[in-house]
């Protein structure tokens, strides 16, 4: 589902991190990293928000319809030409015919609510059963069509939205090779990054980090195990909730980890993240880990937001291994954090986390052994939709199509999982429990407790780096391992920029504590308004610090 462990588990280990398909697989030629051309023409919904697009359907100065076809229009205009994005995968050829449906629905006298017509792009990991393929990048997934949509699909149905298509992805939510560049699969080649075309939007959730930050759409769904939202957040100037372990349901989307995996909003603003969080969340029976949402009724996350929301909280600041990987990025945390003191909030500082460094080993482990186990059992799911049955049967097929499946990176993460027992072996059960002591009871909750907070902060990661397919990704590590091992909240927005590149701010903390995350995030982002639509330069041409 996702993948961008701590960057030293990263150098040692590897990054986790049909019809009317707009990509095909990689062209060698193409993946070079090239100029960027003339800016593209102004576009009318740049920016745009929910409450933008429903005021424009109710006043009738667009329709589902029309403003569907505009995002369709700008996804050609800048996926594979122009900026070349690649960014998205596949457009959902019943798109259209879906928005005249919602609009019908709209004149008749019903709006199902704040996602009634709205468009959305889902991560090719997320199960549709429709003309679309889920894939996870992989050419092996061609064709295999689940047999239900996965309950994330579903809830935006239901909630109103147009599912518009299917954004690209580091392939196998980059846990296939440890010398992988983030943002590319066979299916779509390298993903850019909208704020400078020859830098990474980072991984696993390339595709909707790049899509959401160029506004090819109004909303998007990304997915993680490690960093996976809430870095292509970091890197494409986002809004990215990583949701508390449960609160989502996993079902049908292509798997990592159980133990980590989650699907969670990627957006432009606080606002839009907790409307699509709200459709999203809820109980599946399916899903063991959301049955403490049984028969509890529908949360709305919008009830959170209050402009006033820093006001007394207590906010920790773990410094020790969390800071002093970026400059940039330290600096713009501390201006972020004097913002928030400034803005009524009393900052503990340091309130370092004990434990943290300490299960780098250990979640390897664990997601290695997981993977194995949950990817074979989603194979199975497929029956007769795919002739690829086991993890063995996908290194064969990596193996026999080198040249469009690994004309850059292996498949070493692939074999390492291969490798391991049954999910009753000693070295997994001791390796989960681990994890799960030294991130929750021996760290996030031991330091929020002993420090009586209501949340941490830290720095998401660095600047986005250079796109390198020879060696692989590199650069600074980030925040993300603590949270996603604890199964525990995380939430990244904008807190500045440096030469023109977006920098986050992450705040996470106790399990389901998202009603404290957002009113903190939606405090921080109304007093400060970092936010800046990208304007598709290169490295040379980022001239703006700050």
């Amino acid at each position: 589902m996702a993948g961008r462990m701590n960057r030293r588990a990263l150098i040692r280990y590897g990054a986790l991190g049909g019809a009317a398909a707009v990509a095909a697989g990689p062209l060698a030629a193409r993946d070079a990293l090239v100029p960027p051309p003339a800016a593209p023409p102004p576009f009318e919904l740049d920016e745009a928000t929910v409450a933008d697009l429903q005021t424009r359907m109710s006043s009738g100065a667009d329709s589902a319809r029309s403003i569907a076809g505009k995002y369709i229009a700008r996804i050609e205009a800048l996926n594979q030409k122009g900026p070349e994005l690649r960014a998205v995968l596949e457009i959902n050829p019943d798109a259209l015919a879906i928005a005249e449906a919602l609009d019908a629905e709209r004149k008749a006298g019903k709006v199902r609510g704040p996602l009634h017509g709205i468009p959305v792009l889902i991560k090719d990991n997320i199960g549709t059963a429709d003309r679309m393929n889920t894939t996870a990048g992989s050419f092996a997934l061609m064709g295999a069509i689940p047999a239900s949509d996965a309950l994330v699909a579903k809830r935006l149905r239901d909630a109103g939205a147009v599912i518009l298509g299917k954004t690209s992805l580091s392939e196998w939510a980059n846990f296939r090779s440890s010398h992988s560049s983030s943002g590319w699969s066979g299916r779509g080649g390298q993903c850019r990054n909208p704020y400078a075309l020859d830098r990474s939007a980072s991984g696993s959730s390339s595709g909707s980090g790049a899509a959401a930050a160029a506004s090819l759409c109004a909303l998007t769904v990304g997915s993680e195990t490690d960093g996976s939202i809430v870095s292509p957040s970091n890197n494409c100037g986002l809004v990215g909730v990583k949701p508390t372990l449960g609160l989502v349901s996993r079902t049908g989307i292509i798997p990592i980890a159980h133990s980590q995996d989650t699907a969670g909003p990627m957006t432009r603003t606080v606002t839009d993240a907790a409307i699509l969080l709200t459709a999203l969340a809820g109980f599946d029976a399916a899903d063991p880990a959301t049955r403490g949402l049984e028969g509890k009724a529908p949360t709305d996350y919008t009830k959170f937001l209050d402009p006033k929301g820093l006001e007394g909280m207590r906010i920790g600041v773990p410094r020790k291994k969390l800071f002093g990987q970026s400059a940039a990025a330290d600096r713009l945390v501390d201006a972020a954090i004097a913002d928030m003191k400034g803005l009524g909030a009393v900052i503990v500082d340091p309130a370092d986390i004990a434990t943290l460094g300490e299960t780098d080993d250990s979640e390897f482990e664990v997601l290695l052994y997981e993977f194995k186990a949950d990817l074979n059992a989603y194979l199975a799911s497929l029956g007769g939709r795919t002739q690829y049955k086991t993890l063995q049967d996908l290194i064969r097929f990596n193996a026999e199509n080198r040249a469009r499946e690994m004309p850059y990176f292996g498949q070493e993460i692939f074999e390492k999982a291969e490798a391991k027992g049954p999910l009753t072996e000693k070295a997994y059960l001791d390796a989960l429990e681990k994890d799960l002591r030294l991130t929750r009871k021996e760290g996030i909750d031991k330091t929020m407790d002993e420090n009586k907070l209501d949340a941490l902060v830290a720095p998401t990661s660095g600047p986005a780096t250079l796109i390198d397919l020879v060696n692989g990704d590199y650069g600074p590590g980030g925040s993300s391992s603590f949270p996603a091992i604890a199964g525990y909240p995380d939430i990244t927005l904008p807190c500045g920029y440096d030469f023109g590149l977006p920098v986050g701010i992450s705040i996470f903390g106790r399990a389901w504590s998202e009603p404290t995350l957002l009113k903190i995030a939606f405090a921080y982002e109304q007093a400060t308004k970092h936010r800046r639509a990208p304007k598709f330069l290169s490295t040379a041409d980022l001239t703006i610090r700050g």
